[in-house]
Order: structure tokens, then sequence, then C-alpha cells
């Protein structure tokens, strides 16, 4: 039998304190946010989450991970990027701009889109209010990553300047993501 896991207020909401199944909502769960790219809630206890919470161990997730994004009209989800795993990402409200493979796609509500390993792709918000995007990627040992240079993602404020393999590098220009709530949580179907 599997144990349920312990969920505790870190700062931000709730995170699992020990290995498990749980269920959280996601009103109650812990969020990080950026001024960069807006809102994340991972449902993992990740080093991120935890930056309140130093006397607790991070629970992540072996095989995969999923993030609920909450993007403001103009900002990215990250940098242009490409993962050697899959990614899928479903959005769930609002408007936003696909990014992908040097293409753009305008997305709303209920579009799904699939990323096979290489895929390069970032989202940006688009519209009057938030975008809200399921995100979910395979996890497995040997992963890698690349921020290709991309013209089209630089006019977004999305892109590299040089091309890296270093996560640290591609958002070295950014403040760094903490513990809290995105600013457009009232727009929010769950608040």
């Amino acid at each position: 039998m599997v144990d349920e896991a312990r969920l505790e207020e870190v700062g931000s909401g709730l995170a699992p304190t020990s290995p498990g199944w749980f269920v959280v909502n996601a009103a109650e769960a812990a969020w990080v946010r950026s001024e960069a790219f807006g809102g994340r809630c991972v449902f993992e206890s990740s080093p991120r989450v935890l930056a309140e919470r130093p006397d607790a161990s991070p629970q992540m997730f072996a095989a995969a991970g999923f993030t609920l994004a909450v993007l403001e009209p103009g900002k990215p989800t990250g940098m242009y990027h490409a993962e050697s795993c899959q990614e899928d990402f479903l959005v769930l409200a609002g408007t936003c701009l696909l990014l992908i493979e040097e293409q753009e796609r305008p997305l709303r509500a209920w579009d799904f889109v699939h990323c096979p390993p290489g895929t390069r792709h970032v989202f940006v918000g688009t519209g009057d209010g938030p975008c809200v995007i399921f995100m979910t990627g395979a996890r497995r040992e040997g992963k890698t990553i690349v921020y290709p240079r991309s013209a089209a993602a630089g006019a977004r404020g999305a892109g590299v300047a040089a091309e890296t393999h270093a996560p640290a590098e591609a958002y070295a220009p950014f403040p760094p993501w903490r513990p809290g709530r995105p600013d457009a949580w009232a727009g929010l179907p769950w608040a």
C-alpha cells in the first residue's frame, strides 16, 4: 500500500512534505512567481516552492512533471527552448501565442500542443486577461535542454542572445522565481 503524503503550508500554499499520494486544489496549492514569466503551480515540493521552508525536503515526481502556468498578456512562459523529452500542453483559459519551430500559432482555451523531443517552443500571453496552461513533460536520466537563438522569440522577449545548454545562463538576466501567487490571481477560475 502507498501511504498518503503530508501536505503542509510552505509559505505560498500547500505542498507535499513526504512521499506518497495526495489530493490538492490549485487554489490551495503552493505557487511560485516571476515578474518576467508569471505564476506556476508545480504540485510537487521543488526547491523553489520550499524557499521559505528550509526544514522541508523536496518531494519531486520521478517520471513526469506537471505545471499549471498563469501568463499575463505579453509575458512568455520562459525562454524559447527544446528538451530531449516529450512535453505536452493544454490551454485551459484565455489566449496565448505559441512560438514553435520558428512559426507562430494563436491558441485559445482547449487547444492542445504536443511537442516530441527536440521541438523548439515557448508561449506568450495575449488578450486582455490571464492565460492558464496545463503543462506536462517526461523526466528521465540524461535529459538535455537547449536554448537556441531565435529572432521571433527574441522579438517577444522570450529568446536568448546566444545559444546555450545551461538554464542558469539562459535565465541570468531575470530575477529568480520566488514563492507567491501570480498577479492575476483574482481573475483565475479557482480564485
